[in-house]
């Protein structure tokens, strides 16, 4: 039997952006395959009272630095978009109407919108951004735009967010090895022993 892992992610964050470079290494170290997971993450700080690191200004300098540091150790590239943080209503009502609609093009869109934003510095919080960012990905701007304003994938998404707070998620990336929670990106050779 397939053993599983579930990511649950947001755009938005770049700790969730360096866990996204590495699944296909934890895939292939342990055998086993990722169940993606978006969600909303300003829901989620929301309901549980968390807030981005960034919030502190210390934090946020800290953590940006330590961002620098993984994403040398992991040799990918990461850049400090300019118009963080972003808000990612949009792009994530779009991970969510594609992963039910056609999910065979999910790691795709979710490429183009973690490059867009942790690589290229786009300005995501603009609409036209996003369709231009998603026609060079090869998708359909108008129909998958139609398709994140559609009232169930907002309901899909608002489930999706319930669902993580329910569960104990507080912040992104979480993993969950069954009932196994593991917070962070910087959790995963955690994640990788409860795997194998």
């Amino acid at each position: 039997m397939m053993k599983h892992f579930e990511f649950w992610f947001d755009f938005g964050s770049p700790a969730a952006y360096l866990a996204w470079t590495q699944i296909p290494a934890i895939e292939a170290a342990t055998g086993a395959q990722a169940i993606w997971r978006p969600m909303l993450l300003g829901g989620v700080f929301q309901a549980t009272g968390n807030q981005s690191p960034a919030a502190v200004a210390a934090k946020g300098r800290y953590i940006f630095t330590d961002f620098d540091r993984f994403a040398r150790r992991y040799g990918v590239p990461l850049r400090r978009n300019p118009h963080f943080p972003i808000h990612t209503l949009l792009p994530m009502r779009g991970a969510v109407g594609l992963q039910r609609a056609q999910p065979e093009r999910l790691a795709d869109y979710c490429r183009a919108m973690f490059q867009a934003i942790w690589v290229d510095g786009r300005n995501l919080n603009e609409p036209a951004e996003v369709g231009a960012v998603l026609a060079a990905a090869g998708f359909d701007p108008q129909a998958l735009l139609a398709l994140a304003n559609h009232p169930d994938t907002k309901q899909a998404l608002k489930d999706a967010t319930d669902e993580a707070v329910r569960r104990g998620v507080f912040g992104a990336p979480t993993f969950f090895v069954g009932e196994q929670m593991f917070w962070g990106q910087d959790r995963i050779d955690f994640l990788k022993e409860a795997l194998q």
